[in-house]
């Protein structure tokens, strides 16, 4: 009697989704009039398009554009034209005047991200979420994954991202790339490499020297901007020529942690699992203002503005179901130098109320003598809310203990916020 042939191991196929220029091509569902043309995300209220008698839109252009604000991000035709997600609107202005200019719309961005979101989960279940606009996932044992046919032994891959890109399409009408390969750090290469509505497929290991040797050294997920220079001063500059680059070598000037991980990363190897679940360690909120604004005489300005940010941290910590135990408020002057101060609550929260006095209490330990460029809260140590015991109950009012409400517009120099 034969033994019943063995089962092949399953070959790894892990992807990662990028979505194309997410927040611009979400505002072009709202505005299609805008497609093909140079458009930038970042503007603040003030740069909502204006209905005209006849119904046409009028858009703000860079043109017109003064403050200190920063690009969010923008379409293919703008990035074209030199700007791009992190560069300051006044420069990205000299570069493409005529491009148009519209505000951010977070709430709007969340909502499609939850939609692509759903949409892939309906057929690869083991999904790690890497922010608003892109996932890792793990198809190796999805239904077709490993088929193959005579003429293409990836065509079941190749399938299989396809329907998980016409999903995403589907279901918010914006188009995504994918790269698939057999690890995250080659597939978040691989899905930039033909964008838009990119599909690669990196799954021998040959495929390597061609496609991604020749990419940047920085291009590497976790080769900062430090190691980027340091490279460069040693005349390295592409991942093919780090990948050349002697171990012993790579150790002595980077030590033995990051010079041997350089040399891994170099040949493409990376044995991380997709991780479907991950605690945040903190949540935030921040604004940067269109001009600085000095915290005395710009008070009535930055006082709402900061409540509203306690308000929007408080809200973000309910619907993920966390409380945190500290908060803090980072500072970023004129000078671009940064401050952050902190304090530790005396219980856990999620109540803008408490957020926001609180934070009043960190901020007064801070420096305000100088303008502020920006301004953001951030809570710490979280804690699932559901893990909580129950609140304590005041029996002489018959209430629980916890404040609860919105949280008071108060001024940053109210003597009651005083420790």
């Amino acid at each position: 009697m034969n033994p019943p042939a063995s089962t092949p191991p399953l070959l790894r196929r892990i992807a990662h989704l990028d979505m194309d220029a997410f927040y611009a091509s979400v505002e072009l569902l709202r505005y299609p009039e805008l497609r093909g043309q140079p458009v930038v995300i970042g503007g603040g209220r003030r740069h909502h398009p204006e209905v005209q008698a006849d119904g046409s839109r009028r858009y703000a252009t860079l043109r017109d554009y003064t403050g200190r604000g920063v690009i969010t991000t923008a379409t293919y035709p703008a990035r074209a034209l030199g700007v791009h997600s992190g560069m300051g609107l006044m420069k990205a202005a000299a570069l493409a005047p005529d491009a148009i200019l519209l505000p951010v719309d977070f709430d709007r961005y969340r909502h499609h991200s939850r939609l692509f979101k759903a949409a892939v989960l309906q057929i690869a279940p083991v999904m790690e979420d890497r922010g608003i606009d892109e996932i890792y996932l793990d198809l190796s044992d999805v239904p077709g994954a490993q088929d193959a046919t005579e003429a293409d032994p990836l065509a079941g891959i190749r399938a299989l991202a396809q329907r998980l890109k016409d999903a995403v399409h589907a279901a918010t009408g914006l188009s995504c790339s994918i790269g698939v390969t057999p690890n995250k750090l080659l597939s978040k290469l691989a899905s930039d490499l033909d964008k838009p509505d990119g599909l690669t497929l990196l799954l021998d290991p040959a495929d390597v020297p061609g496609r991604i040797w020749p990419l940047p050294a920085s291009r590497i997920n976790g080769i900062g901007p430090k190691a980027s220079q340091r490279l460069a001063e040693l005349g390295v500059h592409t991942v093919g020529e780090l990948a050349a680059a002697d171990p012993d070598w790579l150790i002595r000037h980077f030590g033995v942690n990051q010079g041997h991980w350089l040399h891994e990363v170099a040949h493409g190897r990376d044995d991380r699992p997709v991780v479907t679940w991950r605690e945040p360690k903190s949540l935030s909120r921040e604004t940067t203002f269109e001009r600085d604004l000095h915290p005395r005489g710009d008070r009535a300005t930055l006082s709402p503005l900061f409540t509203r940010l306690c308000e929007q941290v408080a809200e973000d910590l309910q619907r993920k179901g966390y409380v945190a135990r500290t908060v803090a408020v980072k500072l970023r002057y004129s000078d671009f130098h940064i401050v952050t101060r902190s304090l530790s609550l005396p219980a856990p929260t999620q109540d803008a109320a408490t957020i926001r006095l609180w934070a009043g209490r960190c901020l007064k330990t801070a420096p305000l003598d100088q303008r502020l460029r920006l301004l953001g809260v951030r809570m710490d140590r979280l804690l699932r809310a559901d893990e909580l015991p129950a609140p304590t109950v005041d029996r002489e009012g018959g209430g629980s203990k916890a404040p609860s409400g919105g949280a008071q517009t108060l001024p940053l120099f109210d003597d009651a916020e005083q420790p």
